[in-house]
Order: structure tokens, then sequence, then C-alpha cells
């Protein structure tokens, strides 16, 4: 068996080490060409030596870099786990030149999916979604008639305020909001986790990869992470997909994608209920789910109302975001100064164009705008 050949874009990052666990348990079936890195570069040169990769670079490279890793190396699938915009022309370079792309970069397909699903039709190369819940939709789908899906629905842990009450988030700590219950990812995701800003922007992301409207897009709270999406057909039936809260799994169903990876044979449980998600020897597993409470949790209606608008306003909304999760994670603003900033970035932030260039303005001054606001701290609502 030939190997597939992997550049990995963010590969110092929780995405990325995890996709090169992944590769290591399966050397004969993956061929690691290229690794791309932001600063951590102690760890990247361990990668380097270990995975012996032909293109090695980190951010000194800038977006130059990014492009050799990503159509320089040979690559035959570009894993994108960087966050921002940083690798953005990289992705749409390979999406041209027909190289799969499998995607963790929610902002990538949040900004700029219309183009780049448009992109990667031109090229011939297929676009595979990495994120947990849009892997459970796309597996959901493969050889079904699209056009009798009804509704898609994600599924959204709830993070570690789900049931908090409007005081207890009005005073919330980074550690509460890093605290998360289920997932091991990142601190800018694990915030927007506890915002759910992540549901928002995975919605956009399912509207934008399965060309579904924004009131077709569901979700729903399910504290166990198990099941990570379904799908509503038009007779009436409804397909999920499971799977124990490990975004190994996603990430090695993109990466051998149509083929399925082998699990280790000591992992294949004989307990039914094991089979279903629950721990070893458990008496009882519970599938619980909530409705979303969006007054609680205005992120995820800013996301809804950015996806309705269209154009850049999804971008918009992604970058304003991450600057108010810096800003939060800095310790300049409260956990509720987050929605508040992006609510005010997206009603002042005029429209652009779709465009790349489009976006880049849009995003660029979204970033101006939040940065503007933070500068006049006093007069925000919340805060610390």
């Amino acid at each position: 068996m030939a190997r597939r050949k992997v550049a990995i874009l963010g590969s110092t990052g929780s995405i990325g080490t995890q996709a090169l666990d992944v590769i290591a348990a399966n050397r004969e079936r993956f061929e690691v060409v290229a690794l791309a890195a932001g600063t951590n570069r102690s760890l990247l040169e361990q990668q380097a030596r270990i995975f012996q990769p032909g293109v090695v670079v980190d951010a000194r490279a800038g977006a130059e870099g990014l492009l050799r890793a990503a159509t320089g190396s040979g690559a035959e699938i570009v894993l994108a786990a960087t966050t921002g915009a940083v690798a953005l022309d990289a992705i749409f370079a390979a999406a041209e030149r027909g190289i799969d792309l499998a995607v963790a970069n929610k902002e990538a397909i949040v900004a700029a999916g219309e183009l780049l699903v448009d992109a990667v039709a031109r090229g011939g190369g297929r676009l595979l979604p990495v994120d947990s819940e849009h892997s459970a939709l796309f597996q959901c789908l493969v050889g079904e008639d699209r056009t009798r899906v009804e509704a898609l629905l994600i599924t959204a842990s709830g993070g570690p305020f789900r049931s908090a009450s409007a005081e207890t988030l009005a005073s919330a700590t980074l550690e509460q909001a890093l605290n998360h219950p289920t997932w091991r990812m990142g601190t800018k995701n694990t915030i927007d986790s506890a915002t759910l800003m992540n549901k928002g922007l995975e919605a956009i992301e399912a509207a934008r990869l399965f060309s579904m409207p924004a009131e077709r897009v569901l979700v729903v709270v399910h504290p166990q992470s198990l099941l990570h999406g379904a799908v509503l057909f038009s007779d009436g039936s409804v397909k999920a997909q499971l799977c124990a809260p490990d975004m190994r799994v996603p990430i090695g169903y993109a990466l051998a994608y149509p083929a399925r990876l082998e699990r280790a044979p000591s992992a294949t449980p004989s307990d039914p209920l094991e089979l279903l998600g629950a721990q070893p020897n458990s008496s009882l597993l519970r599938y619980d789910y909530e409705r979303v409470d969006m007054q609680r949790f205005p992120s995820l209606a800013l996301a809804y109302d950015a996806l309705r608008r269209g154009g850049c306003a999804p971008a918009v909304l992604s970058a304003a975001n991450e600057i108010a999760v810096e800003a939060f994670v800095g310790g300049s603003i409260g956990f509720c100064d987050i929605p508040l900033l992006v609510g005010e970035a997206l009603a002042g932030v005029p429209p652009y164009d779709l465009t790349l260039v489009g976006l880049r303005t849009a995003d660029a001054a979204a970033r101006t705008f939040v940065h503007a606001r933070l500068a006049e701290r006093p007069t925000l609502s919340t805060g610390v």
C-alpha cells in the first residue's frame, strides 16, 4: 500500500499533535512530508526528528513558508490546523491545485467557506471536515441523496458553564472557563466552548460545507459528548454518528477517507454499553439533550445573525471574537464582555464584497474596531 503524503499546517497545536499521534500509530498508511508551526520551535524540531518531513517551517517563514508546506512538499492531503486567517493563502493554493484538504481551521470555513467550497470544486480535490461535528455530518451523508436532507443537527457539550446562572457568568474567571468537562483543546477553542461561540462558528461551517440555510442547521446541548452530529431526512429518519470524545477519531477519518483506520485489538469493547460510549464496567449510559439558552449564551445568537447576513459578516464575527477572547485571556475584560464586543463589531463594521480581498479587509476592520473599543475600556458595560 502506497503511503499517503500528509502536510500539517499547525503541527504543534492541539489538532496537529493529535494528528501526528494518529499518523505515528499508522506509519504504514501515512508519510509526513511537511510540518508548519508557529513559535513553538522546540516541539517542531522534536516532531521533525521523529517524522523526517522534507519541509519544516515556523512563523519566521511567514505566509511563504505555509505556502511551501502546502503546495511545494508533494502533499496529497493538507491538514489545515492553524487558527485565524494566517494560512488562508496556503489553503486556497492547495485547493486550486486539487490537493485534498482536511480542514480543522474554523476561521477558514467561517470566513471564506463559500469561496473555498468553490475553489475545491474547481481544483477537483476533496474538502474533508475534521471538527467532530462536521465529520459526523459528513459520515451520515455518505451515500445519501442530499436533496432528501431536511436539517442538520450538531451537538454542544455546554462547556463548563452549561448550568451556570447569569450572575456566575458575569464573574467567571479564566480558570473556570478553561475547565472543559469533556474535550482537550487549545485555549482559544476552550474559551469559545465556554461562550458557545464555537457552536455558532460550527453552525456557520455546517451551512457552508453542506449548503444549508441557517434555519436548517440546529444546535442541541448534549453533555456526554458522545453523539456528535445527526441528519434528519425527508422520510422522518434521523441518522446519527457516535463515538468517544476523542479528536483522533475524526482526524483519522479525514486523513484516511474513504477508508477507515483500525483500532487496536485491545480497544475493541465486548460490552454493549462500552461500545456506545460508556466507561468500562458501567451499569448505565445516559444520553441527555437540552435546548440552548441563547439569553445566557448570546454568542450563539450572534453567529446565527452573521450567518443570515452572509457576505463578510461571518469574517467580522470570527475576527472580533478572536480579539475579544485574547483580551479575556489577558485579563483586560470580563467573560460577558466577549459577546458584547463581538455584537458591537457586527453592528459597527461596514459590509465588504465577498472576495478574498474583501474578507481580509473585513477581518482587519473588525480587529481594529475591537482594539479601539478595548482602548475605550471604561465604556464597556461589564468586565473586571
